[in-house]
């Protein structure tokens, strides 16, 4: 914006009168676009320094404590995918500025050490730095848009941004004492609420009734093993060699993993209707309209456009924006109600304008009241399935959207340009991403067509 400024002001300081027969103060004056961020579909930077994904990859997601990883290290969990940004497009893992991952469960430094070693295990060297972020069930978007922030801030050029959590090693639990102090102030104490209840308070404030949680269950594992029988996963799942113990003889067997293990093709309304309510006796949510507590891992490899030009390398996606929201503790379910129109303001979208959605489905009472308060098409959200049936690694869960949402949408081709991403944060959050296919725009082909004018501002229609 100050470069059109300052081009303004040349501009008008030909149109002024000469200094020699002028002495009057002009009434010109340069300003700033008034369409500012309602302007129909604006870009915030050059064409070649666009921050773009060349690579997404995630694991399979797997139930903890009883599923395909219940013996797997977590850094054996990261390590692949890692691998496979850097084998896939053949990258110089030396090039890489920085690897952030996502992570919400284990202790901050023995989690930062074990992504470390999974660095090193994935062929990156000692000069490659590594970092962890915890922005809770974000957290893998977070890391995300950490990696996205500090390209287009010009601290390099290359970096990767990562989830990981293994909920078999690292079960949710609160450590030590808590401080008294919290007692008086509501929307702290609320901080601690189990999820299970914010869950029940959304339901019971916004009347999303037990049947609707239910369907929006059945509807998210019926998706999800439509997109397995049909191979949509195979290119964004890295299959994970590892070993599985028998709890009763100790034997250990060596097995390769390629295949989510929390999917339920049989599922039904009626089935889910028999399971008894898990946080209140009165309540409605359930073991099987909530996400799945389970492990896995998922990378995504960003680099500025003309780099990724340079090297030839086929661009999957595009960065656009990213918004962190906070919403009330008690209902902390609604974030993604509040986050999704932000990021895609940012954007200078419409909600119309997003053709794919992955939100995450934390648990079917906040995804119903998600998708009908925003008022979105349900042909439009989680066309794989969902946490719901699909597990909720909770730091890897952003990246493994990010992998889902950009192949989806590189099937799809023309007829889908931008996507979002978005979930609930514990604590009361909400985040969302919006992303732009590949190969949807090119250097002179900018903004999205206004269809019944030729107005940029969508607030002079």
């Amino acid at each position: 914006m100050e470069k059109a400024i300052n081009r303004q002001r040349v501009l008008l300081d030909h149109l002024r009168p000469s200094s020699s027969i002028y002495t009057g103060d002009s009434s010109i004056s340069a300003s700033a676009c008034l369409a500012g961020d309602s302007a129909a579909y604006h870009r915030t930077s050059l064409f070649g320094d666009d921050v773009v994904i060349v690579a997404a990859h995630r694991t399979p997601i797997c139930k903890s404590k009883r599923g395909s990883f219940k013996d797997t290290y977590p850094d054996d969990l990261l390590a692949p995918v890692l691998k496979a940004l850097i084998e896939k497009t053949n990258l110089n893992p030396s090039e890489v500025g920085d690897i952030v991952v996502g992570t919400v469960l284990a202790p901050g430094s023995q989690r930062a050490s074990e992504c470390r070693m999974a660095a090193f295990y994935a062929g990156f060297p000692e000069t490659v730095p590594v970092r962890t972020v915890n922005r809770q069930c974000s957290s893998g978007l977070q890391a995300v848009a950490d990696v996205a922030a500090a390209i287009r801030a010009g601290f390099y050029d290359i970096g990767i941004g990562a989830g990981l959590e293994s909920m078999t090693a690292n079960p949710m639990a609160w450590e030590g004492s808590v401080n008294p102090k919290v007692k008086a102030f509501e929307q702290a104490q609320n901080c601690l609420l189990p999820m299970g209840i914010t869950s029940e308070n959304v339901a019971h404030r916004f009347g999303v009734t037990r049947q609707e949680q239910d369907q929006a269950a059945v509807e998210s594992h019926r998706r999800a093993a439509a997109a397995t029988a049909y191979g949509k996963f195979k290119d964004e799942i890295i299959p994970v060699p590892t070993k599985i113990v028998d709890p009763k003889t100790g034997e250990e067997k060596s097995v390769t993993i390629s295949v989510d293990d929390g999917i339920r093709p049989t599922t039904t309304v009626s089935d889910l209707a028999k399971l008894k309510p898990v946080f209140k006796k009165d309540g409605s949510t359930t073991a099987g309209n909530s996400s799945q507590v389970s492990d896995g891992a998922g990378a995504v490899l960003l680099m500025k456009r003309s780099v990724a030009s340079q090297k030839g390398l086929p661009i999957l996606g595009v960065f656009r924006t990213f918004a962190a929201v906070g919403v009330d503790p008690a209902i902390m379910g609604v974030g993604p109600a509040v986050a999704i129109p932000a990021a895609v303001k940012a954007a200078g979208l419409e909600l119309d304008d997003i053709d794919l959605f992955e939100i995450n489905e934390a648990f079917a009472s906040q995804f119903v009241y998600c998708r009908n308060k925003l008022g979105l098409d349900p042909e439009k959200i989680n066309v794989n399935g969902g946490a719901m049936a699909l597990g909720h690694p909770l730091g890897a869960t952003g990246a493994r959207c990010v992998a889902t949402l950009l192949h989806e949408m590189k099937r799809r081709g023309k007829d889908c340009r931008f996507g979002v991403i978005s979930m609930c944060i514990g604590t009361g959050m909400g985040a969302a991403a919006v992303f732009e296919r590949g190969d949807a725009v090119d250097e002179l082909c900018n903004a999205r067509q206004v269809g019944r004018n030729s107005l940029l501002s969508k607030d002079a229609r």
